[in-house]
């Protein structure tokens, strides 16, 4: 019987190594895998690759990462907010390396991970710091820059429902960088509401697939509200 539930979220995460590439989902505040990300806080690995939209705040999310000296990379969109000052000091210190990528930039690096592209080109950042040193092309008289996919060790998403094979759907904002993280990284690490049978989960409803993700944990739902299926 396939079964990839963990008992709690330091047991899903207890494998995770030094320099290991980490995707995070989540858009602010919204599907972000907390629970996990307090629990490789605990685990206490360092010299990790961090993806995500943005950081957080110093307490939480992936600033928790920073501010415990566990990043040696993070490549983001937004490196903005309550902790910019703190990163600031780690890059002038040359402790810490930022990669800033434009969103739809980096959403798409994600997807092209996951599909097995491994590079693409854009007009995005042409003719910008952003692009400065990228291999450029030019498309019907105009420049492309090639961009890089990514693919993640691990990652970690957040969900509304699980059934035990894995298949998941999203509540709401939930569904921002967390599915297409999901399919970039060899092993996806999902914290979800609720775990339920197999055939409780309208296929209609269904997001993610179960073929993109290994390990399951139940944690404290954010909030309890009612859900129209």
């Amino acid at each position: 019987m396939i079964q990839k539930r963990f008992g709690n979220v330091a047991e899903a995460v207890a494998d995770i190594k030094d320099g290991a590439t980490l995707l995070v989902g989540g858009f602010g505040g919204s599907g972000l895998p907390l629970n996990l990300i307090s629990a490789l806080t605990e685990h206490g690995v360092k010299d990790l690759t961090v993806v995500s939209n943005n950081i957080g705040a110093v307490s939480d999310g992936v600033a928790a990462l920073i501010s415990n000296n566990q990043v040696r990379k993070i490549i983001c969109s937004f490196p903005v907010g309550p902790h910019a000052d703190d990163l600031v000091e780690r890059l002038q210190k040359g402790t810490i390396e930022l990669e800033i990528v434009p969103q739809g930039t980096l959403a798409e690096r994600i997807r092209a991970g996951g599909a097995g592209i491994p590079a693409f080109y854009t007009p995005t950042a042409v003719q910008t710091e952003l692009g400065e040193g990228k291999e450029s092309r030019e498309f019907n008289n105009r420049e492309y820059l090639l961009e890089h996919a990514i693919v993640g060790d691990y990652a970690f998403v957040r969900a509304f429902r699980a059934d035990r094979w894995g298949n998941l759907i999203y509540r709401k904002a939930q569904r921002n960088f967390n599915p297409v993280m999901a399919t970039a990284a060899k092993i996806t690490i999902a914290e979800v509401d609720e775990i339920v049978e197999v055939g409780e989960i309208n296929p209609e409803t269904i997001v993610t697939p179960s073929v993109y993700v290994h390990r399951l944990v139940q944690v404290e739902s954010e909030r309890k509200v009612l859900v129209n299926e």
